[in-house]
């Protein structure tokens, strides 16, 4: 099979409608329907198994990021791709929450771009979150890092790195959590159970935004430890 006829089955197989190919309009949009219902459905049921699933964790790794915080600690978020967009969003929520909350400190390790080509290009891809962990990092900040694989090098350095300077570390990973699943590094770990990038890294935004939340409740509330236990 040629790498045209891979892309053209891979895209038929996202978006069947485009493949239609006798003109009626009508079976176009039907089909456009049901595909948007099918994905939807499917993005809620994941988000029901990863609430299930991690209601107690989330909870937990939320109680911890507001003890550090609390305590003032920083955010050091990263990600590679999209990950990298999820990774500076979690960072912005941080940093400008809205309402009467406080904005709490976050760093996004790719909003650099000269640092993350600098150390790319110098040294290698694979050192570009652990070198800025090094450099940035502080026993009692938190590092978090978002992947759909869960297999990036460079994240798994980063892990290593922030766990032998005592920062909490936060993996969220996706299928069956890769390798990040292995490591030792990760003090709470968090995996969207799916095999489509897509899917994932909507799960992981939902999961995120959760963390968020609860975080700010804890810190609202007078303490980590005033964590409610049901994260809505």
């Amino acid at each position: 099979m040629s790498a045209l006829d891979a892309d053209t089955d891979a895209v038929a197989s996202l978006y069947p409608f485009l493949s239609t190919s006798d003109g009626d309009v009508d079976a176009v949009l039907d089909e456009v329907r049901k595909s948007t219902e099918d994905k939807a459905r499917e993005i809620m049921g994941l988000r029901e198994q990863v609430k299930s699933r991690y209601r107690a964790e989330i909870v937990a790794c939320a109680s911890a990021m507001a003890a550090r915080f609390a305590a003032g600690g920083r955010l050091l978020t990263f990600g590679n791709g999209g990950s990298s967009t999820d990774a500076q969003d979690l960072a912005s929520l941080f940093l400008s929450p809205g309402r009467s909350a406080r904005p709490l400190p976050a760093i996004g390790l790719t909003s650099d771009i000269a640092v993350v080509t600098a150390l790319s290009n110098d040294i290698g891809f694979d050192v570009v979150f652990a070198r800025q962990i090094g450099a940035f990092g502080r026993r009692g900040d938190i590092a978090v890092g978002l992947s759909t694989s869960g297999n990036s090098a460079n994240l798994l350095g980063a892990f290593a790195e922030a766990a032998q300077r005592g920062l909490l570390t936060v993996g969220i990973a996706g299928d069956k959590g890769g390798r990040m699943a292995e490591s030792e590094h990760v003090d709470h770990l968090f995996v969207v159970p799916s095999a489509s990038v897509h899917r994932i890294q909507e799960a992981q935004t939902t999961l995120y935004h959760a963390l968020w939340e609860m975080t700010l409740m804890a810190l609202g509330s007078g303490g980590a430890a005033d964590v409610p236990g049901d994260p809505r």
